[in-house]
């Protein structure tokens, strides 16, 4: 799936596009919830995952987007990244919806994800606070905490 969008986007779900390094670069300096992640661990993540990029005309990535998903039943979306040049744009938003939109057809029964900041932008998208949040548990490996 490769997307022009307004002409001003692309959105990208092929992995091999992904820039590992720049994507490593801006999770581990510049994103709250990964300061300090390793690139292996970086890399081990994109391997793993639904991989979402999004590059400029000139084919250079502005964003990215994660979800670890069975494709059957749930999905979390996660690392979700523009590039501080681009934001502002509406490049978030638009990441976002083409990753619902991508997830669509797999009728999956939960898309979930967490954000400190992003609840305004999520919720165009449908996304609600955790129903019975009383029913769900987290297993910490002591840093997260």
């Amino acid at each position: 799936m490769s997307t022009p969008v307004e002409d001003e986007y692309e959105f990208d779900v092929d992995a091999e596009r992904i820039d590992v390094d720049l994507v490593h670069k801006w999770l581990s300096t510049d994103a709250y919830w990964a300061l300090g992640r390793e690139r292996e661990v970086v890399e081990r993540s994109v391997r793993g995952s639904l991989n979402f990029g999004a590059y400029d005309r000139e084919g250079n990535q502005v964003a990215y987007a994660r979800v670890v998903t069975d494709l059957a039943t749930f999905a979390w979306l996660c690392d979700v990244y523009v590039a501080r040049d681009h934001r502002g744009s509406g490049l978030g938003v638009r990441l976002a919806t083409t990753v619902v939109e991508y997830l669509a057809p797999y009728e999956l029964r939960r898309v979930m994800l967490a954000t400190l900041d992003a609840h305004g932008l999520y919720a165009k998208l449908g996304f609600v606070a955790l129903p019975d949040p009383q029913k769900w548990m987290v297993l910490l490996d002591g840093r997260s905490a």
